[in-house]
């Protein structure tokens, strides 16, 4: 399979987020070409604000994998990770990272900071852009989508 694959079983996931009304965000973990976790925002689902794709996903290759240490895995997400997600990237020590839509407003890989060029210990390998317009483009529906529903005097997320 290709990273277009694996990123197409994420944004899978990413529409099942939408369809619940959550931000369309999904994530795969693979190791050795099979898809040992998987994850989508459900944070208004859990009520958490910890339940992003990436935790999600990290959390469910953990008990697949039996253990916390990811080594030899390759996460792929719809929108770049944010600063948490990017902590729980390093603490699991997941080698690759790939994801598609950039995130302007918190994106820990490049886009306001690049966590991973910070002074761990382990620093992922980051490949961006993979699918970006499809990815985006959930994103963006989505969105729309809520700033069509919300009274004027609200402010968006």
């Amino acid at each position: 399979m290709t990273h277009e694959d694996y990123m197409r079983q994420a944004l899978d996931l990413a529409r099942e987020a939408y369809e619940a009304g959550e931000v369309p965000v999904g994530c795969v973990i693979v190791k050795d070409g099979k898809v040992v976790g998987r994850g989508r925002n459900q944070r208004e689902e859990k009520g958490s604000a910890l339940s992003h794709a990436e935790l999600e996903a990290i959390e469910d290759a953990c008990r697949t994998l039996g253990g916390w240490r990811l080594s030899g895995t390759k996460l792929y997400v719809t929108l770049e990770p944010c600063p948490m997600c990017a902590g729980g990237i390093i603490s699991a020590r997941i080698p690759e990272l790939y994801y598609g839509a950039k995130d302007e407003g918190f994106g820990a890989c490049g886009s306001i900071l690049n966590l991973f060029e910070e002074n761990f210990r382990h620093h992922p390998k980051i490949v961006g852009h993979i699918l970006e317009e499809e990815c985006a483009s959930l994103l963006q529906a989505f969105f729309s989508q809520v700033r069509e529903k919300r009274p004027e005097n609200l402010k968006l997320l």
